[in-house]
């Protein structure tokens, strides 16, 4: 018995790395899963079948179910057609995890209008049409539903050379904060994942000394709670999940300057002066320790 037992679950992006770990447990827990993958290169090029079919044999040689699915997350008839999939195959669609993604990093001053386009396109529009399929697919079955879409660090707290991955990642964000909200009537939680992982979007990027500490499979356990009934009251919450380590990120205000309303409004220099007198108390830009 799994926590999961009876659950349909769509994750994109599937063939690899946080995807495939993900689809591998939501499977063992009991769902059944459709696996996405375009099958193209890290950064949006090419496509193919094996590597969406190689998740999809796995989950059946341990004893689960699975099929596969080949589109672009990007193409609305194909994002449409993913859900469409765990529709035909299982018969509804109860989980959707955003996973889908593409790198085409770049200092900013070097950055190309095509290396912005593609990488918002695939993650921001991605995770926009399959959100919206499923979305869409939950509230006609009239059950409720989970979502979980991917954010990153890079987005919510910044990292060089991403503007057009951050960008993307914290539109992400502020798409779901605004869609639990909706969302809550009918039963749908709609969580954000900001995860650190290796993969091959990262290989890369890590250390070579820390590689071994951020393996995939250590995410994915709180991404399929997530996705449980044991979770129906949390969401439009954001998570930072970093190894063994699950953190909460939530936004604080810090009142910086002020004065009466009826003294009229600041004067420039005035409001700076009282800025900068607090600039010694302020929290770090960027608490994960990249400025």
């Amino acid at each position: 018995m799994g926590i999961l037992d009876g659950k349909v679950a769509l994750v994109t992006g599937a063939g690899g790395g946080l995807g495939r770990t993900h689809a591998l447990l939501l499977a063992k827990e009991g769902a059944s899963v459709v696996v996405n993958d375009l099958g193209g290169s890290r950064d949006g090029s090419g496509s193919g079948t094996s590597m969406a079919d190689e998740v999809v044999n796995e989950i059946k040689a341990a004893g689960g179910n699975a099929v596969a699915n080949y589109g672009n997350v990007a193409i609305s008839e194909d994002a449409k057609a993913m859900t469409q999939t765990a529709v035909d195959a299982f018969g509804k669609l109860d989980i959707c995890i955003a996973n889908a993604g593409i790198l085409r990093d770049k200092s900013f001053k070097n950055m190309t209008d095509d290396m912005w386009d593609i990488v918002v396109n695939v993650h921001l529009k991605g995770t926009y049409l399959t959100t919206k399929a499923a979305y869409d697919q939950m509230l006609a079955q009239g059950h409720g539903g989970r979502i979980v879409v991917t954010s990153s660090t890079s987005g919510l707290l910044g990292n060089f050379g991403q503007t057009n991955y951050g960008a993307a990642k914290a539109g992400i964000a502020g798409m779901a904060r605004c869609l639990y909200l909706e969302g809550a009537r009918y039963g749908v939680t709609v969580n954000v994942l900001a995860p650190t992982a290796l993969s091959r979007l990262t290989d890369d990027i890590f250390p070579e000394a820390v590689k071994d500490n951020f393996p995939p499979e250590r995410v994915s356990p709180m991404v399929v709670w997530l996705c449980s009934d044991e979770a129906k009251e949390v969401t439009g919450r954001t998570w930072l999940v970093s190894g063994n380590r699950v953190s909460m990120l939530s936004w604080q205000l810090n009142q910086i300057a002020f004065q009466d309303e009826d003294q009229g409004p600041w004067d420039p220099s005035a409001v700076g002066e009282v800025i900068l007198g607090t600039k010694d108390t302020w929290p770090p830009i960027n608490p994960m320790g990249r400025m």
